[in-house]
């Protein structure tokens, strides 16, 4: 039920590309759904507590301790040691549906990498705001790490390690395959037609 031949989907790789953060919409919207991308700089990592944390400041109007436009979140609970990231694969998207939305409406961030895919309300979102989300393959969480060259700060401790808002430097993080873009394309959507 969970897996799915590409080639049955009728998807090609359109491009490969590689990305630094800060993004641009207007690169953004120019990515597929089939596109790979490569990420190099800054990523976000946030989870169900952040995201909710997040909502809550920007609802009563007050700022993120952090940047968020252009930027890329990333699905994740890395396991740090000391100040090295040892494993960074990504957790299920469809957790952060009720609040991504709202997020990407906010904080004007341009990237999602998760495992998964997410709802129609990020699609909308995506497709509005112009963002797209990525899929970086599940149990490669030790291959992550090693393109992780630092951290470059924590925010949130007090959520707990897993659900801190890490950010990482990064360098050729990938592949991460877009599987949502911003023309309101979806791989599962491709794949059902």
């Amino acid at each position: 039920m969970g897996f799915e031949r590409l080639q049955d989907l009728e998807v090609k790789v359109l491009g490969s590309y590689r990305l630094r953060t800060v993004l641009e919409e207007a690169d953004v919207r120019q990515l597929r759904v089939g596109d790979v991308a490569y990420l190099s700089g800054a990523v976000f990592t946030m989870r169900d507590m952040a995201h909710l944390r997040a909502l809550e400041l920007l609802r009563r109007g007050e700022k993120l301790p952090f940047e968020l436009k252009g930027g890329v979140i990333y699905h994740c609970g890395p396991l740090i040691k000391g100040d090295v990231v040892v494993s960074a694969g990504p957790t299920t998207s469809m957790r952060m549906e009720r609040s991504e939305p709202d997020l990407i409406g906010f904080t004007g961030l341009r990237g999602i990498i998760g495992k998964g895919g997410m709802g129609n309300g990020t699609r909308e979102a995506l497709k509005k705001h112009g963002a797209v989300y990525l899929e970086y393959p599940g149990g490669a969480g030790a291959l992550a790490a090693r393109s992780a060259k630092r951290i470059l700060g924590v925010y949130w401790k007090d959520l707990g390690e897993p659900e801190a808002v890490w950010v990482i430097e990064v360098a050729d993080f990938g592949p991460c395959f877009v599987t949502m873009d911003s023309n309101g394309e979806t791989l599962r959507k491709k794949g059902k037609a």
